[in-house]
């Protein structure tokens, strides 16, 4: 187990990224419906954020944007691309891949039975737009972790028992190679919302990676919160390793979760952030939580990397500010700008899957390096659209174009495979 690190897989960020508006309880989403959207900026900004990664000496993977707009999909819902009604045609559009949180819930090998690292892709059914995504993102789980020594890659829970995938999912443990205590936040109700995690779907993904009943916790997220704009649970909490990084807010029964952790794991460090100095608005707003909590090499502690709106939360920044000069173990703050992502509600943690594994015993081509990223830049700024507004959908010039653009970047990555 000693070769086990946490990688961290982003999402490439498509070229057909645009703001239709169509996550219901994702405020940013729902606010910036109709604007304008800079898939080139976008992607652009999701690569200096890996590059970012790298600089801090952490392993990085990605995955390649999905086939847009999904023919086969409006095919069986009996149209076309030509004919769909306008949001029908945006749900085959969407650019929701990015968020590889959302691609699958993962359980590390020191947690299973079979010592293999097992990933359960996410069904995503809870959305239309993202419901059709499961298909390419199994497939390239299958391609990227088909080592079968090491890996176990499982098909999605079914319908109606919605699954969003690791972004209802914490892990802790000592060190990202030791057994750690796996933590599913499901939701009950959310006032106008929907709850995107149902707890049959986390119990099913639990007992499909064979997990220890007695290192797993199922909790509730606060009802409040999903009201709020929070629609997974990593928008109001965050861990890594030990540390609990948590709004007071984000849990139905807080302490009795807290209590529960630190029975199971006594060494557990759980941060709350109180309403008080941080308003769960506030919180949402700047995505605070919905950063990538990460372990620093060489001992150097912990740092969050957080998208530039939480530094320019005043009251965020000075919590943050206050946080990191005291004696904790998050030492460190990295803003990063994905401002392109954060319009359409997703921050730094959103575009990521973690992923404990040993590096060499993955596909290589998803794995990030300096002059990768540069061929990637290279093919961003040449082939991206620089801007597309929704209504701009129904041109098929610009299908024709984004379906140019993903080949080719799958060409650069020698990932041509995935356009079979």
């Amino acid at each position: 187990m000693s070769a086990l690190v946490e990688i961290n897989f982003d999402g490439i960020i498509g070229p057909s990224h645009n703001y239709a508006g169509l996550s219901i309880g994702n405020i940013a989403s729902s606010n910036n419906a109709g604007e304008t959207a800079y898939p080139r900026e976008a992607a652009l900004q999701g690569i200096a954020k890996m590059r970012h990664n790298l600089d801090l000496g952490l392993v990085q993977g990605f995955f390649m944007p999905l086939d847009r707009p999904n023919i086969g999909w409006l095919g069986s819902l009996g149209t076309t691309v030509d004919d769909a009604e306008p949001n029908i045609r945006a749900a085959a559009f969407s650019a929701s891949s990015m968020w590889a949180a959302n691609a699958a819930t993962i359980s590390p090998a020191p947690d299973t039975p079979d010592g293999k690292c097992h990933l359960t892709v996410a069904n995503l059914q809870t959305m239309p737009h993202r419901s059709h995504e499961w298909p390419g993102t199994l497939s390239q789980l299958e391609l990227a972790f088909a080592d079968k020594h090491n890996f176990t890659v499982h098909a999605p829970v079914p319908s109606p028992f919605g699954d969003e995938g690791a972004a209802n999912h914490m892990r802790l443990c000592l060190t990202h190679d030791a057994p750690g205590i796996e933590i599913f936040v499901y939701g009950k109700s959310g006032g106008p919302f929907p709850a995107r995690q149902h707890i049959q779907a986390s119990n099913a993904v639990a007992r499909k990676h064979g997990l220890d009943q007695k290192r797993v916790i199922f909790a509730q997220q606060a009802e409040i919160a999903i009201a709020a704009g929070a629609f997974h649970n990593d928008v109001v909490a965050v861990a890594n390793e030990r540390v609990l990084f948590t709004h007071e807010q984000a849990f139905e029964q807080p302490e009795a979760l807290y209590d529960t952790i630190r029975n199971t794991m006594p060494d557990a460090e759980i941060v709350i952030v109180p309403a008080d100095r941080v308003s769960l608005d506030d919180a949402i707003k700047s995505y605070l939580f919905n950063a990538q909590l990460v372990t620093l090499p060489d001992g150097a502690g912990m740092a969050l990397i957080l998208p530039t709106e939480a530094r320019d939360n005043d009251a965020v920044w000075t919590y943050l500010t206050d946080l990191v000069a005291g004696n904790g173990p998050i030492r460190r703050l990295c803003p990063v700008d994905v401002r392109q992502s954060m319009a359409n509600g997703g921050g730094p943690a959103c575009l990521r899957l973690r992923v404990v594994a040993d590096p060499a015993t993955i596909d290589q081509r998803f794995i990030a390096t300096p002059r990768k990223l540069d061929a990637m830049a290279g093919v961003v700024t040449n082939h991206w659209p620089e801007a597309i507004n929704p209504e701009q959908l129904s041109d098929p010039e610009l299908r024709k174009s984004i379906g140019k653009a993903r080949i080719r970047l799958l060409e650069i990555c020698d990932l041509s495979e995935l356009d079979r």
